[in-house]
C-alpha cells in the first residue's frame, strides 16, 4: 500500500482555507492512503469557539465536502477516514484499509498490534523537546506521526512529522514550519536531522509572526529600537518574517540614553534595510514634570514615566497607521517583573517573551555566524534600560547566566528548592523565586506571546496573583 503523509498548514476555524489545502494535496498525490493532521476545531486550538453551534456545523461539513469529491484515495484527516464518498469514525481506533489493519490514536500505545499505527496528536513546539519525542517512541509496528502547522494563540504547531518502521528505524522526517507531502518508504532508514535550537526558534517565531499578521489583518509591524539586544533580535525576526519594507523601528532616546543607543540602532537598521524614525522623549518628560508634577525626585515613578511615554508614541503610530506593535521583553525580565506596565510591556504580540536573556544571546550569535547582522556593540554592551544615569540591569538583577539558570530550574524544570540551593545561595534563590511570584500581576496583563518552552509564563505555568506564601 502506497502511503503519503501530508504535513499541512491549517487555520483555526479557517474551513475554506483548510479545505483548499487538503484538496490541493489530494489532487496532486498518487497513493492509496494519504494522511493529514487533525483538523478538528479543538485540535487546532479553538478553545470555547467550539461551543459555537454554527462553527461546529461548518466543521462537520468540511469532512463531508471532501467526501463529496469521491476521490480514489483513502483519506485520513486526523482520526476521520474519508473514502467512497463517506465519512467514517472508529469507536476503537481501528480501520481496515486495503486489507491492512490501521490504528489511529492521539497517544502512543505499545500494546497495539496493527499494520500501521497513525499518531495524530497536534503537538506544540518547545525547545529541546522534538528529538526526545522522536527517540522516546519505540515501535514494533510501522508508525506515522503527523503534526499540523498552525498557530493556536500562544502555541505553535510546527510540523516535524515523521515515520518509523517496525524495526524502530526512522524512515521519514519532515522539517519544521514547512508544508510537505511525502511518500513513506518503510524499507529505507534515514538519519535524524537535529537542527540547532537557534534555527528552530528562528523558524518557529518567524512563521508565527507571519501567521498572526495573516489571520488578524496586519501588514506591517512597529517596535521601539533601543540599541539593546532584545529589540535587535526582534527586528531581525520581523524582517525575516515580513520583509524589510514592512518593518518600522522607532528610536526614542531620553536624557539618560547613551550615544550608542542611537548609533547602534542606526547601524542595525542599515544592515537590515528597515525604516526608522527618531522621537526624543526628553521634551515630553520635562513638560509632564513641569506642568503636572511640579517637582522631581529621580525615583521609580519617573523611570516608569519614561517607559510609558515611549509606549504612548509607539501606540499612537500603531493606532494611526495600523502597525502591529511588537513588545520586546524577554523571559528573564518577565520573571523578575523588570518591565513597566503600559510602558515597555505594551504591545500586541511578542516574539521573544519565552526566551531567557542567555538564549537570546545564543540566537543573536547564531544569526551573526556568517556575517555581522546585529552590530558587535549591541552584543557586547552591558544590558541597560537607560532610565537613570549609568543604569545597568545588573544593578538590581543577578548576572543573567545565574538568573536564567535559576529560572530554568524552578520554572521550566520544576526543581525543588533543595536542589537549587545546592547550586546557588539560599538568599539569592529565595529572593528570585519571591520576585517570580510577585511579578505575576504584570505578566497577566502582558500581550500575547509565543510559547517556546514546555513551561512558559503564558502556558504551562499558572501562578496565583493573590497569595500569601511569597
Amino acid at each position: 500500500m502506497k502511503i503519503a503523509v501530508a504535513q499541512s498548514r491549517f487555520k483555526t476555524a479557517g474551513f475554506k482555507f483548510n479545505y483548499d489545502s487538503i484538496i490541493n494535496k489530494i489532487e496532486n498525490t498518487y497513493c492509496d492512503l494519504i494522511i493529514f493532521p487533525q483538523a478538528d476545531l479543538l485540535d487546532l486550538g479553538a478553545k470555547d469557539l467550539y461551543l459555537d453551534e454554527k462553527c461546529r456545523i461548518e466543521q462537520a461539513n468540511l469532512y463531508q465536502q471532501i467526501a463529496d469529491r469521491n476521490f480514489t484515495q483513502n483519506i485520513l484527516v486526523g482520526d476521520v477516514l474519508i473514502r467512497n464518498g463517506l465519512v467514517e469514525q472508529s469507536e476503537d481506533g481501528f480501520f481496515d484499509i486495503n486489507d491492512k489493519k490501521i490504528f489511529v490514536s492521539e497517544i502512543y500505545r505499545n500494546d497495539v498490534i496493527c499494520d500501521l499505527y497513525v499518531l495524530t496528536k497536534n503537538s506544540y513546539f518547545a525547545i529541546n523537546s522534538y528529538k526526545e519525542f522522536v527517540d522516546n517512541i519505540s515501535v514494533t509496528n510501522n508508525l506515522v506521526y503527523v503534526n499540523a502547522i498552525c498557530q493556536a494563540d500562544e502555541n505553535i504547531y510546527a510540523g516535524g512529522s515523521f515515520a518509523k518502521n517496525r524495526e524502530n528505524e526512522l524512515v521519514m522526517q519532515m522539517p519544521l514550519c514547512v508544508e510537505n507531502v511525502e511518500i513513506v518508504d518503510f524499507n529505507s532508514p534515514i538519519e535524524f536531522i537535529d537542527e540547532p535550537m537557534e534555527k528552530q526558534v528562528i523558524d518557529v517565531t518567524t512563521y508565527a509572526l507571519r501567521e498572526y499578521c495573516e489571520n488578524t489583518g496586519f501588514k506591517k509591524v512597529i517596535f521601539g529600537l533601543s540599541g539593546g539586544i532584545d529589540s535587535a533580535l526582534t527586528a531581525v525576526l520581523a524582517v525575516k518574517a515580513l520583509g524589510k519594507e514592512n518593518v518600522l523601528g522607532i528610536m526614542m532616546p531620553s536624557m539618560y540614553s547613551s550615544e550608542g543607543s542611537v548609533s547602534d540602532s542606526i547601524e542595525l537598521a542599515q544592515n537590515l534595510g528597515i525604516k526608522t524614525e527618531k522621537h526624543c522623549i526628553t521634551p515630553l518628560f520635562d513638560n509632564f514634570m513641569d506642568t503636572v508634577v511640579h517637582e522631581r525626585h529621580g525615583d521609580l515613578a519617573e523611570e516608569n514615566l519614561q517607559a510609558r511615554l515611549r509606549a504612548l508614541i509607539l501606540m499612537f503610530f500603531s493606532n494611526r497607521d495600523n502597525y502591529l506593535l511588537l513588545s520586546t521583553g524577554n523571559k528573564s525580565e518577565a520573571a523578575m517583573g523588570y518591565g513597566t506596565l503600559y510602558g515597555d510591556l505594551a504591545g500586541g504580540f511578542n516574539l521573544i517573551a519565552d526566551l531567557t536573556k542567555t538564549n537570546i544571546y545564543k540566537i543573536v550569535n547564531y544569526l551573526n555566524k556568517d556575517n555581522e547582522i546585529i552590530p558587535h556593540n549591541i552584543i557586547t554592551k552591558a544590558p541597560s534600560a537607560e532610565l537613570r544615569p549609568n543604569q545597568k540591569d545588573q544593578d538590581s538583577l543577578p548576572e543573567y547566566e545565574i538568573l536564567d539558570d535559576i529560572i530554568e530550574m524552578y520554572v521550566e524544570q520544576n526543581r525543588s528548592h533543595a536542589k537549587i540551593y545546592a547550586k546557588y545561595g539560599r538568599e539569592l534563590v529565595d529572593d528570585t523565586i519571591r520576585k517570580i511570584y510577585r511579578a505575576q500581576f504584570k505578566r497577566k496583563q502582558s500581550c500575547l506571546a509565543i510559547r517556546l518552552t514546555e513551561r512558559s509564563f503564558f502556558s504551562g505555568v499558572n501562578l496565583p496573583i493573590v497569595q500569601r506564601y511569597y
